[in-house]
């Protein structure tokens, strides 16, 4: 691109992010102070995905095989057609999911709380082959505000992931590719996204890039309706509202299922982690502007410390491990995990048993206790160590087994929600960081 049009396409990003500050600024009072949604895990009465008829367990293994599916699709290989770019992201198989608004008046839709994608998009009406959403879709014809993305503009220019149908259509149109077949595609398109708040109000953003997807096909869940896209590409929700959040969000996991709490994901002034406790590592930048990069330098069982070996991985000052709050397990390299899981073996002093229907290979008998005297596992990422007691490494598989909540890949490493849970996790994108507080989020 040349300088004159990489300086025009900053200047029209920065007049885009200004216009969404001042306007939402003037809508709504929380964000002077910050503002805090609910997280719902797909999995909670709460949540569209709710299946009473299986056993926690049973939703507890579909969440283990569905780590590693983003695993696959974090480290697979983008492909590509001859008539369209397309990007292989994130399948919609995360683990939360977030209540929002689009259009004028607001029109209610769920979607998945997706730290690894980008682009915001819902299935619209008048749909040409839509997955069956037993919600109902949203109708841009009824909204307002909703104002189509020009062929030629800067914002349809950076997304790389669009192309126009002819001169005659010139409005933008969008395509993603996921890594397990699965495709949306359809209109992008600025309208007013609206969050609800803590405060019991609610916090609106006119102009955000919204993808209008009409043809959408795959192993999307029918009870949901796209992805809300938090990842550190030019058109995420963070990115979109950032001078209106200080360019800050964060999370705080409640362990899983509990039943009378919720996780919360908040932003900007609400989003601020800090005071005793807090530790804070560096967001360093990878082949994908999307994905959050962290630097493992390798982890401690008790007074052991084992450091981090990952063949792919041949520069120091790489990251080597993404952290994701839409991957249940922490997924690490063969040749590290055999290290981890035998020095957290020999230190466990429980009957080891076999699980033939499990992905995780170290499990033991609990004698039906839900918790295990486990020694404290040490993530020793750059500038910090986040301690990780049992309740972030174990996990219950059955009445009376629990399991090393860790799994081995051939290639790649993930730091899961697990691990998360009891942290108040804090991006700070202009600062480049990620901090961890240990905090009971029950009580936030």
């Amino acid at each position: 691109m040349a300088l004159h049009s990489y300086i025009f396409c900053i200047f029209f990003l920065l007049f885009k992010f200004s216009t969404t500050c001042c306007y939402a600024r003037s809508l709504t009072e929380p964000l002077k102070e910050g503002f805090s949604v609910e997280l719902i895990h797909r999995d909670s009465p709460k949540s569209p995905f709710y299946n009473p008829t299986k056993t926690l367990f049973q939703k507890l293994n579909t969440s283990f095989h569905r780590s590693l599916d983003r695993v696959n699709h974090f480290y697979a290989k983008p492909k590509a057609t001859k008539n369209t770019p397309q990007s292989v992201i994130i399948s919609n198989q995360g683990e939360y999911l977030v209540k929002y608004s689009i259009g004028t008046p607001p029109f209610e839709v769920m979607g998945i709380a997706d730290t690894g994608s980008d682009l915001i998009w819902s299935q619209c009406k008048p749909c040409e082959q839509c997955y069956n959403q037993t919600s109902p879709l949203f109708d841009p014809s009824k909204s307002k505000t909703y104002e189509p993305v020009s062929c030629y503009s800067m914002v349809c220019q950076t997304l790389g992931q669009t192309y126009c149908l002819s001169d005659a259509q010139p409005n933008c149109q969008y395509t993603i590719s996921y890594g397990d077949g699965s495709h949306s595609q359809g209109n992008l398109a600025f309208d007013t996204l609206t969050l609800g708040s803590n405060t019991d109000s609610s916090v609106a953003f006119p102009s955000i890039p919204i993808g209008c997807g009409v043809n959408n096909a795959g192993t999307f869940d029918s009870e949901g309706s796209g992805i809300v896209g938090l990842g550190g590409g030019h058109v995420s929700l963070v990115s979109q509202i950032g001078p209106s959040i200080d360019f800050k969000f964060s999370y705080c996991l409640v362990p899983l299922f509990h039943p009378k709490s919720s996780s919360k994901l908040n932003f900007g002034e609400n989003a601020v982690v800090g005071g005793p406790g807090t530790v804070s590592t560096p967001i360093i930048t990878g082949s994908v502007d999307t994905f959050y990069y962290l630097r493992l330098e390798g982890m401690s069982v008790g007074s052991k410390r084992i450091e981090f070996v990952d063949d792919s991985v041949s520069d120091d000052e790489k990251g080597n491990i993404i952290i994701d709050s839409g991957t249940t397990l922490t997924i690490l390299p063969e040749k590290f995990y055999a290290k981890l899981e035998s020095e957290v073996a020999a230190n466990i002093n429980l009957e080891r048993v076999n699980i033939t229907d499990q992905i995780l290979s170290l499990c033991y008998n609990s004698g039906g206790h839900n918790a295990v005297e486990a020694p404290t596992i040490v993530a020793h990422f750059s500038g910090a160590d986040v301690v990780l007691d049992s309740l972030n490494t174990f996990v219950s598989v059955s009445d009376d087994v629990l399991c090393f909540a860790f799994a081995p890949v051939a290639s790649g490493s993930i730091f899961g929600n697990l691990a998360q849970m009891n942290y108040l996790v804090g991006y700070d994108l202009l600062r480049k960081t990620v901090s961890f507080k240990p905090t009971d989020c029950t009580n936030i």
